[in-house]
């Protein structure tokens, strides 16, 4: 028994070190809001914490600080948001320059200023003009709860967001920072082994699992063409066929090959675009052959339908308006242009997802390399945003960025970067020159926090 007593004695020294240190560290660790002013803002985005002015304390309290702190922290991006009042130091047009340049680290700043509510960032984060269009939205549609502003914000960014979540006191000089170093001494080697494998094999799991989301999709799409295919009346050896009509089916036949190679080899998301660029391509030499067989015209090399890709190309532009949105022309097929002239509804493509089946543009992120393929080599691979202004989708594909791969807009990025005060202000919510900061538009009722400070 002493022998046992020993060994639990000896095997509960280092625990018990390691219980002491991360104890001080929670001691030492800055809460959600300081003794106020640009310095403590930033030491506590820094940190990772929700920042509140003390003045706004009444307004936005610890216990929804913390909550909102936590949800960014399971997020893990580059998410920033202060809840500051309208009076000095926080300039109405300074401020936003001011605190990312305190902070030094890439991401995207949402900030509550006295009654208004504004966010920009850093381009290869989220293009700013879809963190001031997020905020807007967020901000009309909570008007005057901040604590509902500033979760809807983040619940509506952090999917579109790229990089990682800023884990530590980068730029700054305090007890914590000397203490950090001696508990990761103290783990050691094993748990920051495990802490790494387990934010890649989360990453790697979601990748897996919004390819899976997908493949139901385009497999869908493929046995669409397929049938296409079998259906087609055409013998390549009939005495009518000729040679440029034998390879308008050859390419379709080989498109259609290529669209299953490709996906049976898809590893993650972004391997989807490619399989969506061999459909389309594929569905217009179907085009082009029926319209040398019917001695046609042959047809102009436009995108797919809207509504739905399997429809084939599109003759024409048609004026359609989403629930709740304004009226855009969208490239259509002819039985979706003739549904509309009725007066009908369009045959949209819905997908699975959690909360039920969804039109593709309503699905989430994972659907931008599948759109991307089928819009992306049209409009040198801007159509998309200008269609699905004010969508999940349109927000993230702000930028002609989504047609160049998988979805990165800054290759190699891996975010949440400290950069100090080296950073592009053209990329930044339109620049700092002391102007306004509104940019954008109206977003909190006056496009920039207002006059005065």
């Amino acid at each position: 028994m002493r022998t046992l007593a020993r060994r639990r004695s000896r095997g509960a020294g280092p625990l018990a070190l390691v219980a002491a240190l991360l104890g001080l560290l929670l001691l030492l660790a800055p809460t959600a809001s300081a003794a106020g002013g640009l310095d403590d803002a930033a030491a506590a985005l820094k940190q990772g914490r929700v920042y509140v002015d003390p003045a706004m304390a009444d307004r936005f309290g610890p216990s929804q600080a913390d909550a909102l702190t936590e949800k960014i922290r399971k997020a893990g991006k580059p998410i920033f948001v202060a809840v500051v009042p309208a009076a000095a130091p926080y300039g109405a047009r300074t401020v936003f320059e001011d605190l990312r340049t305190k902070v030094g680290v890439t991401g995207t700043y949402a900030i509550w200023r006295g009654d208004q509510f504004q966010a920009r960032s850093d381009k290869a984060a989220l293009p700013s003009a879809s963190a001031e269009r997020i905020a807007g939205a967020s901000f009309r549609s909570h008007p005057g709860d901040i604590d509902a502003t500033l979760n809807d914000f983040v619940d509506t960014a952090a999917p579109q967001i790229k990089g990682h979540a800023v884990n530590s006191d980068e730029g700054g000089v305090s007890t914590a920072a000397v203490v950090v170093p001696l508990a990761l001494l103290a783990l050691a080697g094993t748990g920051v082994f495990l802490l790494f494998r387990r934010a890649r094999n989360k990453k790697e799991e979601q990748r897996r699992a919004e390819l899976a989301q997908l493949r139901q999709v385009v497999d869908e799409d493929i046995t669409a063409y397929g049938e296409e295919l079998d259906r087609l009346d055409f013998v390549p050896s009939a005495p009518d066929a000729d040679d440029v009509q034998r390879a308008d089916y050859t390419h379709a036949l080989d498109s259609y090959e290529k669209a299953k190679r490709l996906m049976d080899a898809a590893a993650g998301p972004e391997d989807v675009k490619p399989v969506t660029e061999a459909l389309e391509d594929g569905r217009f030499a179907l085009a082009t052959l029926a319209a040398r067989r019917e001695k046609r015209a042959l047809p102009d090399r436009r995108p797919p339908c809207f509504f739905d890709p399997r429809h084939g190309p599109s003759v024409l532009d048609a004026e359609w308006s989403p629930a709740g949105g304004a009226a855009r022309a969208v490239p259509v097929c002819r039985a979706d242009a003739d549904r509309l002239a009725a007066g009908q509804d369009p045959d949209i493509r819905t997908v699975p997802t959690a909360h039920g089946p969804q039109p593709y543009w309503n699905a989430g992120p994972a659907y931008g390399p599948w759109a991307g393929g089928y819009f992306g080599g049209f409009g040198g691979g801007g159509l998309l945003p200008g269609l699905l202004v004010g969508t999940m989708l349109g927000s993230m594909m702000a930028t002609p960025a989504y047609a160049a791969g998988p979805l990165d807009a800054g290759a190699g990025y891996d975010g949440g970067d400290f950069s100090g005060a080296d950073f592009n202000s053209s990329d930044f919510g339109g620049g700092f020159d002391g102007g306004d900061f509104g940019g954008g538009g109206d977003f909190g009722g006056g496009g920039d926090f207002g006059g005065g400070f």
